[in-house]
Protein backbone atom coordinates (compact mmCIF):
# COMPACT_ATOMS: atom_id res chain seq x y z
CA UNK A 1 0.00 0.00 0.00
CA UNK A 2 1.41 3.42 -0.93
CA UNK A 3 2.14 6.30 1.45
CA UNK A 4 -1.35 7.75 1.17
CA UNK A 5 -2.88 4.32 1.83
CA UNK A 6 -6.66 4.80 1.62
CA UNK A 7 -6.54 8.53 0.76
CA UNK A 8 -5.90 9.91 -2.73
CA UNK A 9 -3.52 12.31 -0.97
CA UNK A 10 -2.64 12.77 2.67
CA UNK A 11 -4.14 15.75 4.50
CA UNK A 12 -1.64 18.62 4.48
CA UNK A 13 -1.82 22.36 5.21
CA UNK A 14 -4.01 24.16 2.69
CA UNK A 15 -6.39 27.12 2.45
CA UNK A 16 -10.09 26.58 1.80
CA UNK A 17 -12.10 29.61 0.67
CA UNK A 18 -15.72 30.31 -0.20
CA UNK A 19 -19.05 31.72 0.99
CA UNK A 20 -17.39 34.66 2.75
CA UNK A 21 -14.94 32.65 4.86
CA UNK A 22 -11.41 31.31 4.55
CA UNK A 23 -9.96 28.41 6.49
CA UNK A 24 -6.21 28.93 6.66
CA UNK A 25 -3.52 26.76 8.26
CA UNK A 26 -3.45 27.48 12.00
CA UNK A 27 -0.21 29.16 13.08
CA UNK A 28 1.30 30.33 16.36
CA UNK A 29 0.74 33.90 15.16
CA UNK A 30 -3.05 33.37 15.42
CA UNK A 31 -2.95 33.15 19.25
CA UNK A 32 -4.03 36.71 20.06
CA UNK A 33 -6.74 36.72 17.39
CA UNK A 34 -8.12 33.42 18.70
CA UNK A 35 -8.24 34.83 22.22
CA UNK A 36 -10.20 37.84 20.96
CA UNK A 37 -12.66 35.50 19.23
CA UNK A 38 -13.05 33.36 22.35
CA UNK A 39 -13.66 36.49 24.45
CA UNK A 40 -16.82 37.17 22.40
CA UNK A 41 -19.13 35.17 24.62
CA UNK A 42 -16.45 34.04 27.10
CA UNK A 43 -16.59 30.69 25.34
CA UNK A 44 -14.09 29.03 27.69
CA UNK A 45 -16.76 29.05 30.41
CA UNK A 46 -18.82 26.45 28.53
CA UNK A 47 -18.12 23.06 30.12
CA UNK A 48 -18.98 21.12 26.94
CA UNK A 49 -16.37 22.76 24.69
CA UNK A 50 -12.56 22.92 24.55
CA UNK A 51 -12.17 26.65 23.87
CA UNK A 52 -8.90 28.01 25.34
CA UNK A 53 -9.21 30.29 28.34
CA UNK A 54 -7.41 33.65 28.44
CA UNK A 55 -3.67 33.15 28.08
CA UNK A 56 -4.01 29.53 26.93
CA UNK A 57 -4.22 30.02 23.17
CA UNK A 58 -0.46 29.52 22.56
CA UNK A 59 -0.54 26.12 24.28
CA UNK A 60 -3.80 25.26 22.47
CA UNK A 61 -2.15 26.02 19.12
CA UNK A 62 1.04 24.17 20.05
CA UNK A 63 -0.97 21.03 20.84
CA UNK A 64 -2.79 21.30 17.51
CA UNK A 65 0.49 21.74 15.61
CA UNK A 66 2.02 18.78 17.44
CA UNK A 67 -0.95 16.72 16.26
CA UNK A 68 -0.35 18.00 12.74
CA UNK A 69 3.31 17.02 12.88
CA UNK A 70 2.33 13.57 14.14
CA UNK A 71 -0.04 13.18 11.19
CA UNK A 72 -3.35 12.83 13.00
CA UNK A 73 -4.55 16.47 12.97
CA UNK A 74 -4.85 19.33 10.48
CA UNK A 75 -5.96 22.57 12.22
CA UNK A 76 -7.39 25.72 10.63
CA UNK A 77 -8.05 29.30 11.70
CA UNK A 78 -11.35 30.63 10.34
CA UNK A 79 -11.27 34.12 8.83
CA UNK A 80 -14.30 36.24 7.94
CA UNK A 81 -13.27 37.63 4.58
CA UNK A 82 -14.92 41.05 4.57
CA UNK A 83 -13.18 42.08 7.81
CA UNK A 84 -10.13 39.83 7.69
CA UNK A 85 -10.91 38.91 11.30
CA UNK A 86 -10.20 35.51 12.84
CA UNK A 87 -13.57 34.35 14.14
CA UNK A 88 -12.87 30.79 15.25
CA UNK A 89 -11.13 27.53 14.49
CA UNK A 90 -11.74 23.96 13.32
CA UNK A 91 -9.64 20.98 12.39
CA UNK A 92 -9.46 17.52 10.92
CA UNK A 93 -8.49 15.07 13.66
CA UNK A 94 -8.22 11.34 14.28
CA UNK A 95 -6.91 11.01 10.73
CA UNK A 96 -6.53 7.31 9.85
CA UNK A 97 -4.95 6.91 6.40
CA UNK A 98 -5.30 3.10 6.33
CA UNK A 99 -9.09 3.39 6.08
CA UNK A 100 -9.31 6.92 4.58
CA UNK A 101 -11.11 8.22 7.66
CA UNK A 102 -10.93 11.56 9.42
CA UNK A 103 -13.09 13.53 11.81
CA UNK A 104 -14.03 17.20 11.95
CA UNK A 105 -13.97 18.81 15.36
CA UNK A 106 -12.45 21.27 17.82
CA UNK A 107 -14.82 23.72 16.12
CA UNK A 108 -15.91 26.97 17.71
CA UNK A 109 -16.84 30.47 16.60
CA UNK A 110 -17.08 33.87 18.27
CA UNK A 111 -20.59 34.25 19.65
CA UNK A 112 -21.71 36.86 17.11
CA UNK A 113 -21.06 34.35 14.30
CA UNK A 114 -22.91 31.47 15.89
CA UNK A 115 -26.26 30.61 14.28
CA UNK A 116 -25.10 32.33 11.09
CA UNK A 117 -24.12 30.94 7.71
CA UNK A 118 -20.54 30.43 8.93
CA UNK A 119 -20.84 26.90 10.32
CA UNK A 120 -22.58 25.62 7.21
CA UNK A 121 -19.98 27.32 5.00
CA UNK A 122 -17.04 25.89 6.93
CA UNK A 123 -18.48 22.40 6.99
CA UNK A 124 -19.19 22.50 3.26
CA UNK A 125 -15.60 23.55 2.55
CA UNK A 126 -14.13 20.95 4.90
CA UNK A 127 -16.35 18.14 3.63
CA UNK A 128 -15.76 19.02 -0.02
CA UNK A 129 -11.99 18.97 0.51
CA UNK A 130 -12.15 15.74 2.52
CA UNK A 131 -14.24 13.77 0.04
CA UNK A 132 -13.24 15.29 -3.29
CA UNK A 133 -9.59 16.27 -2.85
CA UNK A 134 -8.37 13.82 -0.20
CA UNK A 135 -10.60 10.92 -1.19
CA UNK A 136 -11.91 10.26 2.31
CA UNK A 137 -14.30 7.34 2.57
CA UNK A 138 -15.88 8.50 5.82
CA UNK A 139 -15.92 11.73 7.85
CA UNK A 140 -16.85 11.58 11.51
CA UNK A 141 -17.85 13.92 14.32
CA UNK A 142 -17.99 13.51 18.07
CA UNK A 143 -19.56 15.71 20.71
CA UNK A 144 -20.48 15.85 24.38
CA UNK A 145 -23.80 14.19 25.20
CA UNK A 146 -24.90 17.45 26.87
CA UNK A 147 -23.87 19.62 23.93
CA UNK A 148 -27.31 19.56 22.34
CA UNK A 149 -26.61 22.57 20.12
CA UNK A 150 -23.63 20.77 18.59
CA UNK A 151 -25.66 17.60 18.07
CA UNK A 152 -28.41 19.54 16.28
CA UNK A 153 -25.84 21.30 14.08
CA UNK A 154 -24.21 18.00 13.10
CA UNK A 155 -27.56 16.41 12.37
CA UNK A 156 -28.55 19.37 10.18
CA UNK A 157 -25.54 18.57 8.03
CA UNK A 158 -27.08 15.19 7.23
CA UNK A 159 -24.70 13.09 9.32
CA UNK A 160 -25.73 9.69 10.67
CA UNK A 161 -25.80 9.16 14.44
CA UNK A 162 -23.67 6.07 15.04
CA UNK A 163 -24.15 5.79 18.78
CA UNK A 164 -22.88 6.87 22.18
CA UNK A 165 -19.57 5.97 23.83
CA UNK A 166 -20.36 5.94 27.52
CA UNK A 167 -17.92 7.25 30.15
CA UNK A 168 -15.57 8.14 27.33
CA UNK A 169 -13.59 11.37 27.91
CA UNK A 170 -12.76 14.02 30.50
CA UNK A 171 -14.38 17.43 30.39
CA UNK A 172 -12.37 20.49 31.35
CA UNK A 173 -14.02 20.50 34.80
CA UNK A 174 -12.81 16.96 35.53
CA UNK A 175 -16.14 15.21 35.02
CA UNK A 176 -16.40 12.35 32.53
CA UNK A 177 -18.63 12.72 29.52
CA UNK A 178 -20.50 10.36 27.25
CA UNK A 179 -19.52 11.02 23.61
CA UNK A 180 -22.07 11.06 20.78
CA UNK A 181 -20.58 9.79 17.49
CA UNK A 182 -21.70 10.72 13.97
CA UNK A 183 -20.48 9.89 10.47
CA UNK A 184 -21.00 10.63 6.79
CA UNK A 185 -19.96 8.15 4.08
CA UNK A 186 -18.49 9.08 0.72
CA UNK A 187 -21.56 7.70 -1.06
CA UNK A 188 -23.79 10.02 0.96
CA UNK A 189 -21.75 13.13 0.19
CA UNK A 190 -23.25 14.18 -3.18
CA UNK A 191 -26.74 14.57 -1.73
CA UNK A 192 -25.44 16.26 1.43
CA UNK A 193 -23.41 18.68 -0.70
CA UNK A 194 -26.53 19.70 -2.60
CA UNK A 195 -28.38 20.20 0.68
CA UNK A 196 -25.64 22.38 2.20
CA UNK A 197 -25.21 24.42 -0.98
CA UNK A 198 -28.96 25.08 -1.04
CA UNK A 199 -28.89 26.20 2.60
CA UNK A 200 -26.10 28.65 1.84
CA UNK A 201 -27.85 29.91 -1.27
CA UNK A 202 -30.89 30.96 0.72
CA UNK A 203 -28.95 32.26 3.76
CA UNK A 204 -25.89 33.96 2.32
CA UNK A 205 -25.11 35.48 -1.05
CA UNK A 206 -21.48 34.78 -1.82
Amino acid sequence: MNATQGFKQLPSPTTLTGFGVSLVPLQKEHAQALERAAADGELWTLRVTSVPEPGAAPAYIDAALQGQQAGHMLPFAIIEESSGEVIGTSRYHDIIPSVARLEIGYTWYARRWQRSHVNTACKLLLLRHAFESLGAQVVGWRTDNFNLASQRAIERLGAHKDGVLRHHALRRDGTVRDTVMYSLLAGEWPEVEKHLAYQLQIRHAD
